[in-house]
């Protein structure tokens, strides 16, 4: 995949984990990708390691989108506001 794939789907997924989670995020365009990118990261790993996906399948996005809404989250709480 091309570095620009991988910045769309990264915002993708960012854009889609920032809608389901509540609360206000304050964070910007490129935050937001980086939350995208280390969520599918985090997630495609996790999960493939632990055997609940393999590669390709639809379930790798959804656990991308719940690895970003996860790094969201632990932001917020860290983020001392």
């Amino acid at each position: 995949m091309t570095f620009l794939g991988i910045l769309l789907i990264g915002l993708l997924i960012g854009l889609i984990a920032r809608l389901l989670t509540p609360g206000p995020t304050p964070q910007g365009i490129l935050v937001t990708i980086v939350i995208g990118i280390a969520g599918s990261v985090l997630a495609t790993y996790g999960g493939q390691a632990l055997g609940f996906y393999h590669a390709g399948e639809t379930a790798g996005f959804i656990g991308s989108v719940f690895g970003a809404i996860v790094l969201i989250v632990l932001a917020r709480l860290f983020s001392g506001r």
